[in-house]
């Protein structure tokens, strides 16, 4: 004997399925704003900036190459990385967006972004790390989900926390939002004060120059 479903048994779990798509696609994936409505929101604070640092040449300098603080010959900023770096750092003051928080990888290549763009004393974290010059990501998981968790911390009241980091981590952290990322390019996020935080939009570090933000 077949087991036909009433219609309304259908219609109930049509209605269970929209609801379950919905909430994937608004839990911690929803990139609803874009140029100059993100620099609006990121004045009032309150957001987590999660960015990959500025342009680098994939390789280390040699020595007579390197800066002279680069003592232990890291990959550093190439000529566009380190115009981007200030670039960010003169668009988020004359946007007036308050930068609370700073956090590194101890890389020096993302202290370099972080130096060059002015954004404040960094508090360095291992986790941040490129895991050795591979750039290979770790497997089990660990540093993408102690990136998320830092991520959906809430900033300092009136202002927003940047975190510089690396590729790798943020693909760990944020699989659905990292595709094709760029260097310098950034995840916008609004922690939600229950351990949460939605990817509200994506930047190029090359965007932010040209953004305005109401009055």
């Amino acid at each position: 004997m077949t087991n036909r479903k009433s219609p309304a048994s259908l219609l109930r779990r049509q209605l269970l399925v929209m609801v379950s798509a919905l909430s994937v696609l608004t839990t911690g994936t929803a990139q609803s704003l874009s140029g100059d409505a993100v620099a609006t929101a990121l004045r009032t604070g309150g957001y987590v900036i999660v960015m990959r640092h500025a342009s680098s040449p994939r390789t280390p300098p040699a020595a007579g190459l390197a800066n002279a603080d680069n003592t232990q010959l890291e990959r550093q900023l190439d000529d566009t990385g380190r115009a981007s770096a200030r670039d960010l750092g003169e668009a988020l003051r004359r946007l007036r967006i308050r930068v609370g928080e700073v956090l590194s990888s101890p890389t020096y290549r993302a202290l370099e972004t972080i130096r060059l763009a002015q954004l404040g004393e960094a508090r360095i974290f291992p986790e941040l790390g490129d895991a050795g010059q591979s750039m290979k990501p770790e497997t089990d998981g660990q540093r993408g989900a102690w990136l998320r968790a830092k991520a959906a911390q809430p900033p300092q009241q009136g202002k927003n926390t940047v975190i510089v980091t690396h590729y790798p981590n943020m693909a760990e952290a944020f699989p659905s939002s990292t595709q094709g990322l760029a260097d310098g390019e950034a995840l916008v996020l609004h922690p939600d004060g229950k351990g949460g935080a939605t990817v509200i939009a994506r930047v190029k570090i090359e965007e932010w120059k040209n953004m305005t933000a109401a009055p």
